[in-house]
C-alpha cells in the first residue's frame, strides 16, 4: 500500500489552548476552534496536502472521548490518507491487522463569513497495533471545509511537514512492522530509531521517559524561518537547540521535539 500523510495529531488533553497558543507564538496560523461530533477539540495547521492536528478535551460537558484521555499527552496520532475507508478497511483486514470498528464523524467550519461541516470517516488500527501510537486512516468527503485558502501560509514561513521520527526500543522490530503496512511516498517520511541515537540527535533536549518502548518523538518540518522561530520560541522559555541548519524546539510538556530546516 502506498501511504501518503493526512495529518500528525497532538494530544493536550484538557491544555488544548495552551498548546495552540505556543504554536500561534511560533508563528503558525491556526483554524478556528472545532468541535468534534465525538466531543473532542481541535485547531488545525494547514499545508497543501496535509496538517497538524492539535486535539484536545473540554473542561466542561460530560461527553468525553476516552481514547485521547487514555494516550498520553504528546505526538500521539500518525494519519495516513484514504480515499475509500471502507476499501482500506477491507485491504487491512485481509493483511491481518486489528481494526477498529470504521467510524464517521464530523465538525462545524467557521471560514471567515462561510459556515460548513467537515465530514470524515475513519479506519483505526486496534489500540496497541502499534504502541507508539494511535494509526490510522482518513477519508475526508468534505476537503473544501478542511483546506482553505486563507489557513494555508504561516508567518514563519513553515511549508511542509515532512518527517515524524518514532524512537524505540527495538526498532527494527517496529520497522518490519510498519512495512507491512506499506511505504510512504517521496514526501513524507516516517524515520524510526532507537532511543540512544535520538538522545544524540537532539542533544538531551528530550528525553523519553522510562517505560515507554515506543513513542513518536519529533515532527520535522520545511520552510521556516529559523531566526524568526528561534527567537519566538526563547521568548516563550522554551528549549532550543541548532544544530547546522536544523533548528529544534522542544514542547517538554508534551514530550515533543519540533525539528525545522529550511
Amino acid at each position: 500500500m502506498n501511504l501518503s500523510l493526512d495529518h500528525l495529531v497532538i494530544n493536550s488533553h484538557f491544555a488544548v489552548e495552551k498548546t495552540a497558543d505556543i504554536f500561534r507564538g511560533l508563528g503558525f496560523t491556526l483554524t478556528p476552534r472545532g468541535v468534534h461530533s465525538l466531543g473532542s477539540l481541535n485547531y488545525l495547521i494547514m499545508f497543501p496536502g496535509h496538517y497538524l492536528e492539535l486535539v484536545g478535551l473540554p473542561t466542561q460537558g460530560d461527553k468525553i472521548r476516552r481514547e485521547l484521555l487514555e494516550s498520553p499527552p504528546g505526538i500521539d496520532g500518525l494519519v495516513f490518507a484514504s480515499p475509500d475507508a471502507a476499501h482500506t478497511a477491507r485491504h487491512l483486514s485481509q493483511a491481518e491487522f486489528s481494526l477498529q470498528p470504521v467510524q464517521s464523524f464530523s465538525r462545524e467550519v467557521v471560514s471567515k463569513d462561510a459556515r460548513g461541516v467537515a465530514r470524515f470517516t475513519t479506519v483505526r488500527l486496534a489500540a496497541g497495533e502499534f504502541p507508539a501510537g494511535r494509526v490510522y486512516f482518513c477519508q475526508h468527503h468534505t476537503p473544501e471545509w478542511v483546506w482553505r485558502p486563507e489557513w494555508l501560509s504561516h508567518q514563519n514561513g513553515v511549508s511542509a511537514i515532512d518527517e515524524l521520527t518514532l524512537v524505540a526500543d527495538e526498532p527494527e522490530q517496529q520497522k518490519q512492522h510498519f512495512r507491512r503496512l506499506g511505504d510512504t511516498d517521496e514526501r513524507f517520511r516516517l524515520t524510526i530509531m532507537h532511543r540512544d541515537e535520538s538522545a544524540r540527535r537532539c542533544g538531551g533536549l528530550i528525553q523519553p521517559p522510562a517505560g515507554r518502548d515506543s513513542l513518536f518523538a519529533a515532527i520535522r518540518m520545511r520552510g521556516g524561518d529559523g531566526e524568526r522561530i528561534a527567537r519566538d520560541a526563547a521568548a516563550m522559555g522554551m528549549p532550543v537547540r541548532r544544530e547546522g541548519e536544523r533548528l529544534q524546539v522542544a514542547l517538554p510538556d508534551l514530550m515533543t521535539l519540533l525539528e525545522f530546516l529550511p
